[in-house]
C-alpha cells in the first residue's frame, strides 16, 4: 500500500513480539541529517517500547545511504546481533543517482540477509522532495523509523523461533 494512504507509525501491538532477550544494530546514515536522525529516533524509542535493552542496541554512523550495507556488515561483524536496521533517506535530484543508490542498498542488504541468515532491515526513504521525507519521518505520514524498527523485532523473533517438528513446504514431502 502507498505510504500516501497509510500512516507508517500504525500497528498492531498484539503480534510484537517482546525484544527482551534480542539485540539490534542500528546504521544511521548522516546525508540528510534532519530525517534520518527523526528515523533514527522513532526507531529507537520502538525497540525500547517492545522491551530492548540500551545495552543491547548497538549504533554505527555512516556518510551517506550508499554505504548502508558495508556499514550494517562491519556492525555485524563485530557484534551478535539479532537484526540490523539500516535507515537512511535519499531524495530524488535531477539525475538518476537516486536509482542507483536506492537499488545498491536494497541489493546489498538482500545479499547480507540471504547470506548470514540475519535481517538487514531496510529503512530508506526513498521520496521526490525533501516535503515528502519529512511527511515520512515524523510528519502527516508517521515516521518510517517505526516500520522498520517493528520489521526488525518481527524478523529478529522468526530468526529465533525452535522448530516444533520438521515440517516441510514445497515438493519431495
Amino acid at each position: 500500500m502507498a505510504s500516501a494512504l497509510k500512516n507508517l507509525s500504525t500497528y498492531d501491538d498484539s503480534n510484537i513480539p517482546d525484544a527482551t532477550e534480542l539485540s539490534f544494530g542500528i546504521v544511521v546514515a548522516d546525508w540528510n541529517r534532519d530525517i534520518t536522525h527523526a528515523l533514527y529516533e522513532a526507531c529507537m524509542e520502538t525497540l525500547l517500547k517492545h522491551g530492548a535493552k540500551e545495552e543491547n542496541i548497538s549504533v554505527a554512523q555512516v556518510p551517506g545511504a550508499f554505504e548502508l550495507p558495508a556499514g550494517a556488515r562491519i556492525l555485524a561483524g563485530r557484534e551478535k546481533l539479532d537484526a540490523v536496521i539500516c535507515l537512511g533517506c535519499v531524495i530524488k535530484g535531477e539525475t538518476q543517482h537516486d536509482e542507483y543508490i536506492n537499488n545498491a542498498v536494497a541489493q546489498g542488504l538482500m545479499n547480507l540477509s540471504i547470506s548470514t541468515g540475519r535481517p538487514f532491515i531496510f529503512g530508506l526513504l526513498t521520496p521526490n522532495t525533501h516535503e515528502q521525507a519529512v511527511d515520512r519521518a515524523g510528519g502527516k505520514h508517521g515516521n518510517k523509523g517505526v516500520e522498520a524498527a517493528v520489521t526488525a523485532l518481527r524478523m529478529a523473533a522468526l530468526r529465533k523461533e525452535k522448530p516444533e517438528g520438521k515440517k516441510s513446504i514445497g515438493f519431495g514431502n
